[in-house]
């Protein structure tokens, strides 16, 4: 077992199906593209692409599928030494359309429960836990028990560490309600000392959609740094003693699914790395463009010297194109 990881994500894996051609609806497309996925495993391979040791505390079954998230998740640079198996359920695996440049269904096949769902308090590695220099957790993992009490024993454990990251990533689709899911997040808010997510997920948050209220609301629930994503109007952050905008990166989107991932990733680095504020937020924003330039998600992720090109001014498309080359 890894006594000691740099990055722990808790929370979904499972297959990508891509379809390798776009604009077109799954009932027309001919050929696929497997991939690892699922949004805390995407941010560690995200992390690790970025030179730090990164795990992720999730579920899979004991299928084909599993043993390629587990194979994948390792090629990846990320150890799978906190993964279940679970002989009940299967590997969850999610479908995509791509229709650029907004419009990216996903299908999402995890019934009647993912392994993931299915961590118990038993299964988290309280020491790893506490040891890491960050935590990343997504708010999917307290939509269902046994994962509901699992999550709160990381937490728990983690007791309210530096670096304790929420990501807001709300699916209604793995919820009962939007009340439901409310309740859930208000619970837990307190424990986070960074909350991201967009102005969609911040109304279910904290039942604001306008970006700087939404940041107030997020800190007075006790979270020091509050991100809000504004889509075209680019990101909003905010702690108690600043205030920053970071605009958009103009790119042509490829495939916007993954972008968010890459942003978490590089607002992972940027905590570790002491960056300011902006830095961090304008790195984040990065990476993002990076992957929604591209059609893959995990295997997408951007190094370090590319997330510095960009904020140095390189076209993400010349990025591309000398990725292209190579």
């Amino acid at each position: 077992m890894t006594a000691d990881v740099e990055v722990v994500t808790i929370g979904r894996s499972g297959v990508d199906i891509y379809p390798l051609q776009t604009g077109v609806g799954l009932e027309d497309v001919e050929t696929f593209g497997k991939f690892l996925g699922g949004s805390p495993t995407n941010v560690a391979v995200a992390v690790a692409r970025l030179g730090y040791s990164a795990a992720v505390l999730t579920g899979v079954g004991d299928d084909s599928f599993g043993r390629f998230v587990r194979r994948e998740m390792v090629r990846l640079g990320v150890t799978d030494d906190f993964v279940i198996t679970s002989a009940d359920f299967a590997t969850p695996v999610t479908f995509c359309e791509i229709f650029p440049p907004d419009n990216f269904p996903l299908y999402f096949y995890r019934q009647p429960s993912a392994p993931d769902m299915q961590l118990m308090a038993t299964d988290v590695p309280l020491d790893v836990i506490r040891r890491a220099k960050l935590l990343w957790v997504t708010v999917t993992g307290f939509s269902q028990e046994p994962s509901r009490s699992a999550h709160q024993a990381a937490l728990v454990g983690r007791d309210r560490a530096r670096h304790t990251v929420l990501d807001l990533d709300y699916r209604p689709m793995f919820w009962p309600s939007d009340k439901e899911a409310t309740e859930q997040v208000r619970k837990c808010l307190g424990q986070f000392t960074v909350a991201v997510g967009n102005r969609e997920e911040c109304e279910v948050a904290v039942g604001e959609t306008d970006p700087d209220r939404a940041a107030d609301a997020l800190l007075e629930a006790g979270v020091e740094i509050a991100i809000v994503k504004q889509g075209p109007r680019g990101t909003l952050a905010k702690t108690r003693d600043e205030r920053v905008v970071v605009p958009p990166i103009p790119i042509d989107v490829v495939n916007g699914l993954g972008a968010g991932d890459a942003f978490g990733g590089t607002l992972c680095h940027g905590l570790l790395s002491g960056w300011s504020l902006e830095r961090i937020v304008a790195g984040a924003s990065a990476a993002g463009a990076i992957v929604a330039s591209r059609l893959e998600c995990s295997t997408a992720m951007p190094s370090a010297d590319e997330v510095e090109a960009v904020l140095a001014g390189t076209p993400v498309v010349e990025l591309n194109n000398a990725l292209h080359k190579e």
